[in-house]
């Protein structure tokens, strides 16, 4: 699987995360992916992303480095003509080239796709943009959180809205782009012509709202910041201590998992309460139901808990940081190893499938 792509080439003339991610997917996957960078402004300003503990010395952050393992990186100021000249040469065999210019900057720098479709009629341009390939605004995720309604709907009740911790609109908008870029490969084996996609951060993020965005366009209820707590299902991300001070949560989707959830507890009548009978009752009915399930569950640490609950089938999660995360197998599995300048470096796998026999 890790030489699927071998044979595709790729020119990444994007920045920050969302572009990178896409050429990280397939220089996983062993395409060349070749990163073109202004030294005028010392590369991808992700370079200089630093937390405040990382020394001010090196070259890259470990921001950086978690979309741009596995590439080639070269540095052209593409406003010199002869510069330029170097990347259309790169340009002509080609198969992809990833950018996230603004409105009108790609031919201004003589790199939209009308012009490079000259040098290879074969060629995929895979463009992504803010608000639209047309908007002239300048667009980070956190700013889309903020227009599309990820933020309004983040945080406790009553808070201000909150970001959410990862720049999930630019990974979003990544997976649009292999999507689009994969079709169009698809789409060029048959035409052996190349075409250009073009994805939104924007649509990306509308096209993500998935259950939210229906129960204000169907149910005309106005999805609000409710914490962990999900709108249409409870018990479902509420919150319980264990009695030893692990912190867990349930993620009861169905009636049969709650009477599996009422037989733990010994209260299998629970289960045809009529407050708690149906889900949308426990719905209703959430904060009496949690206080309930509260109190049973200081009774036991969180391994005999989990026990339990597997056993049954219950889905339980316990709340972990990333060192936690990282000492479990399953995490460690997803971690890539590699080096840059004689510096060993760790990020992890943008691949989440496998191709089972």
């Amino acid at each position: 699987m890790k030489d699927t792509f071998k044979d595709l080439k790729i020119i990444e003339l994007a920045g920050v995360l969302a572009g990178p991610s896409v050429g990280a997917f397939f220089a996983e996957l062993g395409a060349k992916v070749i990163k073109v960078e202004n030294p005028k402004t010392k590369g991808d300003v992700t370079r200089s992303w630093k937390l405040k503990t990382e020394n001010p010395k090196e070259d890259t952050s470990a921001y950086f480095w978690s979309v741009n393992s596995g590439k080639e990186f070269l540095f052209l100021d593409i406003t010199i003509p002869s510069q330029l000249q170097k990347l259309y040469a790169q340009i002509k065999d080609a198969d992809v080239v990833i950018t996230n210019f603004k409105a009108g900057d790609d031919i201004k720098l003589k790199v939209d796709r009308s012009t490079l479709s000259k040098l290879n009629p074969r060629l995929i341009y895979a463009s992504i943009n803010g608000f639209g390939h047309d908007s002239p605004r300048t667009a980070y995720d956190l700013i889309l959180q903020a227009e599309s309604g990820f933020m309004f709907m983040n945080g406790e009740a009553n808070s201000k809205p909150v970001k959410m911790p990862v720049a999930l609109i630019d990974l979003l908008a990544g997976h649009q782009l292999k999507e689009a870029i994969l079709i169009a490969l698809l789409n060029r084996y048959k035409t052996q012509r190349g075409c250009h996609v073009s994805v939104s951060l924007f649509d990306s993020a509308i096209a993500s709202l998935a259950n939210q965005a229906t129960n204000w366009l169907i149910a005309k209820q106005l999805p609000k910041a409710t914490g962990s707590l999900h709108p249409n299902i409870a018990p479902y991300g509420e919150l319980f201590d264990t009695k030893d001070g692990q912190l867990i949560t349930f993620a009861i989707g169905s009636n049969s998992q709650f009477r599996n959830l009422c037989e733990l507890m010994q209260y299998p009548s629970l289960a045809n309460d009529p407050k708690y009978a149906t889900n949308q009752l426990r719905v209703q009915n959430r904060i009496q139901l949690y206080h309930l399930i509260y109190n049973y569950m200081k009774q036991y640490t969180f391994k005999d808990l989990y026990k339990l609950c597997i056993e049954r089938e219950i889905p339980i999660g316990k709340i972990r940081d990333l060192k936690e995360v990282f000492e479990l197998p399953e995490a460690k599995a997803m971690i890539n190893k590699f080096s840059f300048q004689k510096t060993e470096l760790q990020n992890v796998s943008g691949i989440a499938f496998k191709f089972l026999n």
